[in-house]
């Protein structure tokens, strides 16, 4: 049932990882001043204790919806689409849990405006829709959502830690998760199942790794 005059922000982690899943989560309240307590900032610039102190929190006191899509679905994804229409479906998703009047989404695409309307589109309800760059740092609300989806994504790595051992970050730009797949193609001839093999960089760790082995 549809909650009068909520307000909701939307987040994702994991968009650019090259490894494990992508996690979005709404955060909604009644009234923006009910975050105004809560030191909330970007989830980027906030320590992982405090990141988990705050979800605990808002897991809580306010709504949340979470959605999670791992690296098989965002593969089958991209080839029906493109990422940042996949990331609009999952933002549109995670809102349809909460269904709010209102809502603050990160915008994924550079024009942040036609963002909004790709969001909106998936949506099955009217929403006003309010999309912007660097959301996450303007907006309280957004900033909830980016803590909830970072320590949901978080968790879901380091439980493929347990499966595999160290994977690093999961992000290109980590020395840990690069020799990470490396090492796994090399001894089974195959990325990890829980890789995203639409991205470049497995291509091209998979290429690369197979001709230095033969």
């Amino acid at each position: 049932m549809k909650q009068e005059s909520m307000i909701c922000g939307v987040d994702e982690a994991g968009k650019g990882s090259v490894l494990g899943p992508m996690a979005v989560a709404a955060v909604g309240c009644r009234a923006t001043e009910d975050l105004e307590a809560l030191p909330i900032r970007d989830s980027k610039v906030l320590r992982p204790k405090q990141r988990e102190a705050l979800y605990e929190i808002l897991l809580r006191d306010f709504s949340i919806a979470i959605v999670m899509i791992d690296a098989a679905g965002i593969d089958d994804a991209r080839t029906r689409m493109s990422m940042n229409q996949c990331v609009a479906e999952l933002h549109a998703e995670a809102l349809m849990g909460l269904r709010p009047e209102s809502a603050y989404v990160d915008a994924c695409d550079v024009n942040a405006e036609r963002y909004g309307r790709t969001v909106a589109g998936y949506l099955d309800y009217p929403c006003n829709i309010v999309a912007e760059h660097r959301a996450d740092a303007r907006y309280k609300i957004v900033g909830a959502a980016s803590v909830v989806a970072k320590v949901t994504r978080d968790r879901a790595i380091r439980e493929l830690e347990e499966q595999f051992g160290k994977v690093g970050s999961g992000y290109p730009s980590d020395p840990v998760t690069i020799e990470f797949l490396r090492g796994y193609i090399r001894e089974y001839g195959n990325p990890p199942p829980c890789a995203r093999r639409s991205w470049k960089t497995v291509t091209n760790l998979s290429q690369t790794t197979m001709q230095d082995f033969l």
